[in-house]
């Protein structure tokens, strides 16, 4: 049996010699604590990206001649701990091979290990979080590695600029750096937090970004939906801006829980992920 590809591309396109990009998917959602299904995602997300044009005509490219090449998805974890311990040894594996690094969840519990095997490998490392939560709690539910806890670790170890918050817990404004977070409804205001926030990035960065980052009017599949947050233009002109002025060095999508019989949300995050290499490769 032929091995599924990417959006359908041929398999010239997809083999893991001749590609420049690796897709790694960690269908887990082991800590959701509201809506489930985010395990569901990946299998949502490709079966979208089979229908869509693949000529991006923002940047004139077609990004798949480049080679997308997925690796066997990351399952049959028996706890947070080994979820994390599986996902940080994988992703430093994938760091030794010559190829731009993309991940696709699952909840946002699997970054944690990702994140750190990149702040590990490249010296001075800013981490871009788009999201509508903080997720800087230290621990939650008894386990370091809960969705909640997504970029606590990096706060820590990198630095860390977050992009379209506006859902928190007030226990975590003390592991909160406010010069670096960039709230939604001061996005909707100031028309400088583009070049702010790009302004505190260092050279190498790694993306990680949640879906519901952006309103739920246009992406009501993730475990929270909060209310406004940002739209499709705003946030990709953005990514576009972040690519140009910065080395991008890898980035994961997480949080994507597809609802039965609707199929927009799922068509956006693959628009999304290929949007992102468009960027990257133009």
């Amino acid at each position: 049996m032929m091995k599924k590809t990417f959006a359908g591309i041929e398999p010239e396109f997809a083999d893991y010699e001749h590609s420049k990009i690796c897709l790694q998917s960690i269908p887990y959602d082991g800590t959701s604590t509201w809506g489930k299904g985010a395990h569901r995602g990946f299998e949502a997300f490709l079966q979208a990206a089979e229908n869509m044009e693949l000529y991006d005509i923002e940047t004139n490219t077609e990004v798949y001649r480049q080679g997308i090449f997925m690796e066997d998805e990351m399952r049959d974890f028996t706890s947070p701990e080994d979820m994390y311990t599986q996902v940080y040894n994988k992703t430093q594996q994938l760091l030794t091979i010559d190829k731009f690094l993309t991940f696709f969840g699952g909840e946002h519990s699997i970054s944690i290990g990702i994140i750190k095997a990149f702040y590990e490998h490249y010296e001075n490392l800013t981490v871009l979080q788009l999201d509508a939560h903080t997720d800087l709690r230290p621990s939650y539910q008894g386990t370091p590695y809960n969705h909640a806890c997504a970029v606590y670790d990096a706060s820590i170890n990198c630095n860390l600029v977050q992009v379209g918050i506006r859902s928190m817990d007030i226990s975590e404004k003390q592991y909160m750096d406010p010069d670096k977070v960039y709230f939604a409804d001061q996005i909707h205001r100031n028309n400088n937090w583009k070049k702010e926030s790009i302004d505190q990035l260092t050279e190498d960065v790694y993306i990680t970004l949640d879906l519901d980052v952006l309103d739920p009017s246009i992406m009501p599949a993730t475990g929270t939906p909060e209310p406004g947050g940002l739209s499709w233009y705003t946030l990709i002109n953005y990514l576009q801006e972040v690519f140009r002025e910065r080395n991008i060095v890898g980035f994961d999508i997480v949080e994507l829980a597809p609802i039965v019989g609707l199929r927009a949300p799922d068509f956006l995050a693959a628009k999304l992920y290929y949007k992102m290499l468009s960027y990257k490769f133009i």
